[in-house]
Parts: structure tokens; sequence; C-alpha cells
């Protein structure tokens, strides 16, 4: 008699309880489900023949010329981001005009040669010239990040130390066929600093001259001073993880040679220029022989100058011994 009395005084407050938690749930606010069933119309593109006003608020208060003009002012790569929020944007973002900007400042040319180039190799589409056409950013740096390990002596007692050692090789190209080189152990916030053509001598940048082909490779070379001048020659291949990122330089050749002092103080154009015709191991300064670096070959990984302080390449060796660019 007492265990039916205990059961039907608790199943109704289990039922209560139950009744608690349904209306605590069901009586929370979800705007989204307010969506479901209604049919969102696409926004046709602009000047189309079926276009109407947009419901949306910013474009009641921006006019679509005063939207054009905001989207003329971004970069190519703000575009990208742009055309991603909304399907106006999207359509705004592939007006022929940006892209044409774009390729007009990015490959100078000549206003006829980039016109006829994208007539005859992309349909005429300034846009898909700037996503297959290879091309070095300028807005960041290329960054090596090279780990080696280095054993110690044994001293007394102790055992054999290993160590791992980290540096980084900087690349920051500018259009005019200049880059700037740099090789330090700090991490990519702090050597962004100094990569402009005002640093000092104790930042160590050195400044020489690129070229890129059509097919992607980049020739590079540059002069360390001292007691005697040593002469760097890189090759490096441009490459993308997707198309038109152009975010990895893949290294194929460095070589160190000696020039002679006499020969620069004559030479009056580009040191890319002076080292054209040379074997890779040819040598001017028999004190410097031709020395092809076998070391230090980790693909270049572009970071953007707004993502330095964030990027994981900031990372120290306890939490990220080696880097697998991809």
């Amino acid at each position: 008699m007492a265990s039916s009395d205990i059961s039907v005084d608790i199943r109704p407050d289990i039922n209560s309880f139950d009744h608690f938690l349904s209306m605590r749930y069901i009586a929370t606010d979800r705007p989204w489900l307010k969506l479901y069933g209604i049919r969102v119309q696409p926004v046709p593109p602009f000047s189309s023949l079926s276009y109407k006003p947009d419901p949306a608020l910013i474009h009641h208060c921006l006019p679509d010329e005063l939207m054009l003009e905001i989207f003329t002012r971004m970069s190519p790569y703000t575009l990208g981001r742009a055309a991603c929020v909304c399907r106006k944007w999207k359509y705004t973002a592939r007006n022929p005009t940006l892209w044409r900007a774009a390729c007009l400042k990015t490959w100078q040319s000549g206003m006829e040669a980039n016109y006829m180039m994208v007539r005859s190799l992309y349909d005429s589409s300034w846009r898909r010239m700037w996503l297959q056409r290879p091309r070095i950013r300028i807005d960041g740096l290329y960054v090596s990040r090279n780990t080696y390990i280095h054993t110690g002596v044994t001293e007394w007692q102790f055992k054999k130390t290993v160590n791992v050692v980290c540096y980084y090789r900087y690349l920051r190209f500018f259009p005019s066929g200049k880059f700037l080189y740099k090789i330090s152990p700090d991490k990519v916030k702090d050597a962004v600093k100094c990569m402009h053509f005002r640093a000092s001598k104790a930042d160590c940048v050195f400044k020489g001259d690129y070229i890129l082909s059509e097919d992607g490779q980049i020739e590079m070379a540059l002069l360390y001073p001292g007691h005697r001048y040593t002469l760097v020659r890189m090759r490096l291949r441009l490459r993308g993880t997707t198309v038109g990122a152009n975010n990895r330089l893949d290294v194929l050749k460095i070589l160190t040679t000696g020039v002679n002092a006499t020969e620069l103080q004559n030479w009056k154009g580009s040191i890319l220029e002076l080292v054209e015709g040379w074997e890779e191991d040819e040598t001017h300064d028999p004190d410097v022989p031709a020395v092809s670096h076998s070391r230090g070959l980790s693909p270049f990984v572009f970071v953007p100058s707004e993502e330095a302080d964030t990027s994981v390449l900031n990372l120290p060796v306890e939490k990220m011994d080696y880097y697998v660019p991809g």
C-alpha cells in the first residue's frame, strides 16, 4: 500500500518537470524560423532588363553608382571578400572596369600590350587574366620557415643536448622590379617592421633585382656588401594553393658566387643584368668560389601585411617544430 502511494506522488512531479523543460525551449525566440517557407528572390545584375529596386537597407542608402565608386577603391583581394557578402555585391565585383584597373596597375608593360594579351589569351576577360596570369603579390611578405637539429657536446655527466633551431627567409617584392631580402630568427610580426627601403644596416635588409617570366619562374640577384663582394642568385617558381592565389614560392636554386669589385664600379645597370649569361658555377673572384646551397630551401608562404601579427608562422618551436607549406 505504501509503495503505490509513493508511485502516485512522484509521477505528477516528473510530468511537471518535463513540461517546464519543454516550455523553456519552445519559448526561446528563434528569428530565423520566420524565414522558413519564404523564397528570397535573387537580385538581377545592374542594368538588366528585369532589374528591380533591392529591398536591402544598405542598398537603399547607397545608389548603384556610389556603390561602384566604393568598389573601385578596393584592392583586388578585398573585392573577392566583398563578392561573398550578397548576390548584388557579387555582380558588382564582376564589373570589368574593376579588374582592368587591377591588371593595368600590376603589369605595367603598356596598355596596348595588355589589351593584346587579354584578347588573345584570356577571351577579353580582365578578371580571368588576373586569376590565371602569373603575378607576384606585393601586399605582404613571402616567408620561408626553416628548422634544423643542432647537436651539442657532452659535458661531464650530462647527456648530449639536442636543440631545434628555427630561422626565416623574408622576401618583399615591389612593382619596380626591386625586392628586399632578409635572413633572421625574428618572427614575422617583428621582421615586417623593417622590410622597407629605409631600413638601417643593423636590420640586415638587402636590396636586389628580379624578373618574372610568363611561365611563373623568378630570376633574382642581390649583392652582399663586405670585405669581399658576394653575389646571391636565386631561382624560384611561383604557384598558388587556389586559382589566382599566387601564395607559394618554390625554391629551385640558391647560388652564391664571387664578383670582381672593379667590374661593379664600372657597371651602371642592375645586378640582374650583370649576371645575365653567367654559368651556374661561374665566379669572378677566385677567393669566393661558386656554391650551390642545399639547405634552407623550404617553400615561401605569402603572409599579407594585415595578418603578420596573427600568422601561425609566429609560433615558437615548442608549439610548432615543423611547418608544412602545402
